[in-house]
Formats: structure tokens, sequence, C-alpha cells
């Protein structure tokens, strides 16, 4: 078994996991694999993911794994992903490993826009949530909704705050929720006490429930296992190239729209 970190822009794909008539980052890493010639069938032997990320999310360390040939490095499996998708890091592993299950932890990362908030509030609700908690108010799944937050913790960037959420696993939506229910305490349309509400028993619904932040400020930074990673310079300088590239454009794409924003004042 290989294990291979994949990193992508979500912001165009139906999210991670293969759907029909719809692109996915999966659907694209399949056909990749494909056209080299690694498995036929549904899926390669052994196949599993890290988490299925959702419509427009993005990940640093999204991880597959499968029974792959020895020459599939990260760069041999770029040669046929679409630019937005790069793989750049692997990891051997024993011919068990699942990529889901063996995972020892998962992190999440969200850029909130949030120029005037105070950090203090937001910390304090992280660290209200973190610990073990019965999430079922910020999660459309239902059952077991149990969830341990590791670590939970807000850094302030400029216009906006970084909050960074690890886990066991993470239910739908439960990162985007969290980032709804901070933000709400922390401009004050929430009071603290919400707080409480939400991680009770009570069922919260309709205009009382937490909505979902939007998902393209999202990204998934890590997920943890107990292997040795081993960077493919070559396919880690392809990344760079890409994403710095997009950070390029969409840095000029916000300059564009602030002179234009500024500019209808007159």
């Amino acid at each position: 078994m290989r294990a291979f970190r994949i990193a992508y822009d979500g912001t165009s794909y139906h999210g991670f996991q293969r759907q029909p008539d719809v692109e996915t980052v999966e659907g694209a890493l399949f056909r990749a694999l494909d056209r080299l010639g690694v498995f036929t069938g549904a899926k390669p032997a052994g196949y599993a993911a890290a988490g299925r990320t959702d419509r427009g999310v993005s990940a640093l360390a999204q991880t597959v794994g499968f029974e792959a040939p020895e020459w599939l490095t990260p760069a041999a499996f770029n040669s046929e992903l679409p630019g937005h998708i790069r793989a750049w890091a692997m990891a051997d592993a024993s011919s068990d490993f699942h990529t889901r299950y063996d995972a020892e932890s998962r992190e999440y990362t969200y850029y909130l826009h949030a120029p005037t908030a105070e950090i203090g509030p937001i910390r304090d609700v992280l660290s209200r949530l973190s610990g073990t908690h019965d999430f079922h108010n910020l999660t459309p799944e239902d059952g077991r909704t149990t969830r341990a937050i590791f670590e939970a913790h807000a850094v302030r960037e400029g216009e906006f705050v970084a909050i960074t959420l690890r886990a066991d696993s993470f239910l739908q939506r439960l990162v985007r929720r969290i980032v709804s229910l901070v933000s709400e305490v922390a401009a004050g349309t929430s009071g603290p006490d919400f707080v409480g509400r939400v991680l009770s028993e009570e069922r919260l619904s309709g205009p009382e429930g937490v909505a979902s932040a939007p998902p393209e400020p999202l990204v998934l930074t890590d997920v943890e296992y107990d292997l040795a990673f081993e960077i493919d310079e070559e396919a880690a300088a392809s990344a760079r190239e890409v994403f710095g590239t997009t950070r390029v454009e969409r840095e000029t794409g916000a300059r564009v729209a602030g002179l234009i924003e500024r500019g209808v004042d007159g």
C-alpha cells in the first residue's frame, strides 16, 4: 500500500467524492490513475481517502491510499492530473493500512474575514467547544454525533481570523457551523449563553439553528498518521508554482474589485 498527500483548489469542484455527471476531485484522481494504467475496474485495489471535503473546500493534505506500482511517485501521478490538483508526498504502508480508519487526527483551517472582530470572544467560544461533545446541533448528520476536538485556536492575520480545529474526525459541515457560531457570538448577534444551548440536548432548527459558513475559505490542512511521508521535490515544486500563480491571480482580482468598489463612490 502507498499513501499520497494531495493538495487541491476545491473552488471549481463539486466536492471530493466521485459523483456521476459532475466534476469532483476524486473523479479526477481516478481518471489520472486509469490513464496511467494503475488499475482496472471501479477503483484501485485497497483504495480509501482520509475524508470527503464538501463542494468548494480545498486541501493541503488530503490523503489517499491504494496498492500502487513502485514507479508511481507523486510526480508521475501529477503527469495526468489537472493543474489545480497536485500530489506532493508519499509514504509506503503495510498491506492492511486503511487511509480513513488509520488516521489519528484531522485538521482544518478556516479563514474568516472579520476585520473588526475581537479575538478574545472568538477564543472563548473555541475553548468551550474543545473536548468531547455531542455536536448534533452543528451537523445535518443523525446518529452518532459525538466527537472529540483536541485543538481549537484562532490567530489574527490582517483582516482575517484563521480558525484551526483538530479532531479525531469531523461530522459533515461541523467546521463551517462552528465558524458561524463563533461569528455570531463575536458580532454580538448571539450571546455567550447560546453556545451552551448549542451543546445541550435541545434540538435547534430553523431560525434558532446554526447555518453553515461558506465553504471556499476552508482548507483540510493535515491528516495525521503513524507514517513517514517523503516529499517529492519535483512534485512539490509543481504545487508551489500552481498555487503561487493562483494566489497572484486572486490578489490581482481583489485589487481590481477594490478599485471598482472605491470608484463607484465618485
